[in-house]
C-alpha cells in the first residue's frame, strides 16, 4: 500500500497533521495501534480537568461560612468522580474516533515500525509514503530511584483510574502533574506530601509564581518539601517510606501511595527510528523549526518531539508538518514560539504567555516588569479570590508586550487577552487604550500596564532632556 503521507499516531498533533495534509489533496494513511483518542483525551487534559473540577467544588463548599452560607459536610466519592470523568472521556473519544475513521483517510489500527526510510511495517502490511509524520506521544519517565519500582507507584496515567482514595499520598515532583494531582487529593481529604528537587514549585516559571502556589498549598495543609533529593523507597508496616536528603539531613515521609510525577519521555520505543535514519539524542528526535527530523521527509509533532507538551502547540506543529509534507516546493512554514503559553490548573491557577524574566535574562533581552496583586483588586476581593498577581514584561523603549504571567483566579482565561495583544505586537499603552469593564477580573491587567507606561514616559523624558 502506498500513500502520499502516513501519520503515525492519531492524537491531537497527529490528527491535525492528517487533516491538513488531506485538505491539501494528499492521500493520507493514519496508523494508530489504539486505544484511539490520543493522550489529551484519554490520559491528559480532559480527564485531569474533569476530576479537578470536583475538588474545586469541594473546596468552595468548605468555604460556605465565609460567604454567609450554612456549611454542609463535604465527603468525596472518588469512584463517582472517576465515573463522571470516564463518561466525559468517552464522549470526547467518540468524536475523535469518528474523525479518524472518516473515509477520506485510511486508518490502520496496528503498531508501526520503520523498515527503511520510506517504508513501515504495520501488522503484516508494508506501507510506503513520500512523507511520514510521527505523532506517537509520550509516556511516563522511568526514574532510577532505588526501591521505587519494588514498592510500587502511580503515574499521571494510572492515577486517573484510582477508585479507592488513599489516606495519604507522597508526590515526587513539583511540576504541573505534581501540583494539580497533589492539590486534588488534598482537597478530597488525603494527607499529601510533595517532594520537589528545586527550590520552588513550578520551576519553569519565575520564582514568585511557584512561591505563591507553595504558600496556598501550605495554607490548605499540604506538606511541601523543597531542595530535596530522594535517596530510596522502602515498604514498612503497609506504607511506602520515601527517604530523602534535605539541607544535609536525611529525612523520610511515609504514605499509602506514591505518585511519580517526574516527567514524561518520547514514546519512540519500537519505531525502529535508527533503521529510518532518524537521529535520536538522549531519547529525543532531533528536528528543526519546520518539524523535520534529520530525514527531511520524516516529521515529528506533539509530545513525541519533547519540545513543548501543550496541546494547542502540538496542533500547530501538526498543521505545520502537514503543510510542509504536502508542499515540497513552497516556502516552508515554521513554528513561532513567540506566543507559547502554558496554564497550570491549580488553585490559584497559573498562566503564562511569551517570555518570562528568567528567559529574558538568559537570552540577554532587555525588559521592564511590573506586577499587581489580586489582594488589592475589587472583583477579586468580592469573589474571595485574592491570592496571586499579574506580571507584565515589556520592551524598555517601545513598550511592546514581551510576556506575562498570571497567578490567581481564572488565570487561564485572563492570559488570552495578553496573548491577543502580543499576537498583534501590541504595547502596554494598547492595554490601557482597550476598554475594560468594571468590576471584572480582567481589568487587573491595566494596573501593571499603568506602571509600565509611567516608567516608559519617565525614561523618555530623561532621554529628551539628555539630548537637549
Amino acid at each position: 500500500m502506498t500513500h502520499d503521507v502516513i501519520v503515525i499516531g492519531g492524537g491531537s498533533a497527529g490528527y491535525a497533521a492528517a487533516r491538513t495534509a488531506r485538505d491539501a489533496g494528499a492521500d493520507v494513511g493514519i496508523v494508530d495501534q489504539g486505544p484511539l483518542g490520543g493522550l489529551c483525551i484519554l490520559r491528559g487534559c480532559m480527564p485531569s480537568k474533569a476530576i479537578l473540577r470536583s475538588a474545586e467544588i469541594a473546596a468552595l463548599m468548605k468555604r460556605a461560612k465565609e460567604f454567609g452560607l450554612e456549611p454542609v459536610p463535604v465527603r468525596a466519592d472518588l469512584s463517582a468522580i472517576v465515573d463522571r470523568k470516564n463518561r466525559l472521556v468517552q464522549e470526547f473519544a467518540e468524536d475523535r474516533i469518528k474523525a479518524l475513521k472518516d473515509p477520506r483517510f485510511t486508518l490502520y489500527q496496528a503498531r508501526a515500525r520503520f523498515t527503511s526510510p520510506h517504508e513501515i511495517l504495520v501488522g503484516e502490511t508494508v506501507l510506503t509514503a513520500r512523507s511520514f509524520i510521527v505523532a506517537t506521544g509520550s509516556i511516563p519517565c522511568d526514574v532510577p530511584i532505588p526501591g521505587l519500582k519494588e514498592a510500587g507507584y502511580e503515574t499521571s496515567d494510572s492515577i486517573l483510574d484510582l477508585r479507592e482514595q488513599p489516606a495519604s499520598l507522597v508526590v515526587l515532583g513539583g511540576g504541573a502533574v505534581a501540583t494539580e494531582f497533589g492539590q486534588f487529593f488534598a482537597r478530597i481529604g488525603s494527607c499529601v506530601m510533595i517532594l520537589q528537587r528545586g527550590d520552588h514549585l513550578l520551576s519553569d516559571f519565575d520564582d514568585e509564581v511557584g512561591q505563591t502556589v507553595e504558600t496556598a498549598f501550605r495554607q490548605e495543609g499540604i506538606e511541601v518539601h523543597l531542595d530535596c533529593q530522594v535517596r530510596r523507597v522502602t515498604c514498612q508496616g503497609g506504607e511506602k517510606v520515601v527517604e530523602f536528603e534535605q539541607a544535609g539531613r536525611v529525612r523520610s515521609v511515609a504514605a499509602e501511595l506514591i505518585l511519580q510525577a517526574l516527567g514524561r519521555k518520547a514514546n519512540i520505543a519500537g519505531l525502529n527510528l535508527e533503521v529510518a535514519g532518524v537521529a535520536v539524542r538522549d531519547g529525543r528526535m532531533m528536528l528543526n523549526e519546520e518539524m523535520r527530523t534529520s530525514q527531511p521527509h520524516i516529521f515529528a509533532v506533539g509530545d513525541v518531539n519533547d519540545l513543548n507538551p501543550i496541546v494547542h502547540i502540538a496542533i500547530q506543529q501538526g498543521e505545520i508538518a502537514g503543510y510542509n509534507a504536502t508542499h515540497p516546493t513552497a516556502v516552508p512554514k515554521r513554528i513561532d514560539n513567540r506566543l507559547d503559553s502554558d496554564v497550570i490548573f491549580t488553585d490559584p491557577q497559573v498562566a503564562a504567555v511569551g517570555w518570562s524574566e528568567k528567559v529574558c535574562r538568559r537570552r540577554g533581552v532587555p525588559y521592564l516588569a511590573a506586577s499587581y496583586p489580586f489582594a488589592d483588586h475589587g472583583k477579586a476581593l468580592c469573589s474571595g479570590q485574592t491570592q496571586g498577581f499579574v506580571k507584565l514584561l515589556c520592551h524598555p523603549r517601545t513598550g511592546q508586550l514581551l510576556g506575562a504571567q498570571v497567578v490567581g483566579p481564572e488565570a487561564g482565561e485572563l492570559v488570552h487577552e495578553l496573548a491577543a495583544v502580543m499576537y498583534y505586537r501590541g504595547t502596554v499603552q494598547d492595554l490601557l487604550r482597550i476598554p475594560h469593564y468594571h468590576p471584572t477580573l480582567a481589568e487587573i491587567v491595566t494596573y501593571p500596564a499603568e506602571e509600565l507606561v509611567a516608567r516608559l514616559q519617565a525614561e523618555d523624558h530623561v532621554g529628551s532632556r539628555a539630548q537637549q
